[in-house]
């Protein structure tokens, strides 16, 4: 019996997971205890600050250690959103600064979607779509990974929660001016939601948080889909940009899955019915699955892989950095 740590970092907050891992059972791992923290790791000009996340991690550790009578811990994994872009000084400096702490001689540093990829499909070929606010798809045919979209709102994420929104605020604008392509419909919700269509700009453009509030529209256009074609076609537009995404990251081979993870799948059928006919269309070769996990149980699948030297999952300097004391 070993002890392992999975930890899920992200716009929400800090989540650690304690689990329990047999030597006999490659990667299987049990959850033995959780705790989180509300507030999320800083990011500054250095990129993700390693030591906001040693501060609300450590004395986490130690209680979750306590509570289960454990002294020890074989294997740590932190997934992080913005971890390929803006992980450089947490690959740099957690390394040694976990080992001197925890006395931890294995450690994955993974992005976000590579948490959520083996939560949601575990060390098996496929893709899977992350999408809530923004949209990526990763796929791996366990050789090397492939990424598609997830480049922020004014580049892409398209599909995503804050495409959706932002597409059903233009729509509802055409409404509003006369012009062809409006949704009477959308300018009636976005009335009742963000307040008089003129003030919509001044109200939007100097938010710092603009994706999250072009989001919170997108179950607006969901509500409208049944009795209205605009947000109808709008939401089968983003079917077709997600399976996309995930047609251009899913191996060939027919082993492939696919899984769809992310609060926007909570939007239902007005978009999961038009992505299953646009995925069995693109992907008639893959299966589509439901995630078995969430992200933090893929941070303590890949832990408990590392602990037991079977991980599957392919090493990439910025997507899974994984390290034990002879790569140091």
């Amino acid at each position: 019996m070993s002890w392992v740590l999975g930890v899920d970092s992200g716009g929400s907050g800090l989540r650690i997971a304690l689990g329990s891992t047999a030597s006999a059972e490659p990667a299987g791992v049990t959850t033995v205890a959780t705790t989180s923290s509300a507030e999320p790791v800083r990011t500054g000009p250095a990129g993700i600050d390693a030591g906001h996340l040693l501060g609300q991690l450590l004395p986490a550790v130690d209680t979750l250690l306590a509570q289960a009578g454990a002294d020890s811990l074989s294997a740590i994994t932190i997934g992080a959103a913005g971890m390929a872009t803006l992980g450089d000084g947490l690959r740099a400096e957690l390394p040694a600064a976990l080992e001197r702490s925890l006395g931890v001689g294995r450690l994955a540093l993974a992005a976000d979607a590579v948490t959520a990829y083996a939560g949601a499909l575990g060390q098996r070929p496929g893709a899977v779509v992350a999408a809530g606010t923004g949209m990526i798809a990763l796929g791996t045919d366990l050789t090397g990974w492939h990424r598609a979209d997830g480049w922020g709102h004014l580049l892409g994420d398209c599909g995503g929660g804050a495409w959706i929104g932002r597409a059903g605020l233009e729509a509802a604008l055409r409404a509003y001016d006369g012009r062809r392509g409006g949704s009477p419909a959308l300018l009636s919700r976005m009335e009742a939601f963000f307040g008089p269509a003129p003030e919509l700009p001044g109200l939007l453009y100097p938010r710092a948080d603009r994706p999250a509030v072009l989001a919170s529209f997108a179950p607006e256009v969901a509500r409208c889909a049944a009795a209205d074609p605009v947000a109808e076609s709008i939401l089968s537009a983003a079917a077709r940009q997600i399976a996309e995404a995930a047609a251009a990251v899913c191996p060939p081979s027919d082993e492939s899955e696919v899984a769809l993870t992310g609060g926007l799948f909570k939007l239902g059928d007005p978009l999961l019915v038009p992505l299953r006919a646009e995925l069995a269309d693109q992907l008639p070769h893959a299966t589509t699955v439901s995630p078995a996990g969430d992200p933090l149980a893929g941070a303590l699948l890949i832990a408990a892989a590392l602990a037991t030297g079977s991980l599957r999952l392919p090493r990439d300097p910025r997507l899974l950095n994984a390290l034990t004391q002879r790569d140091r």
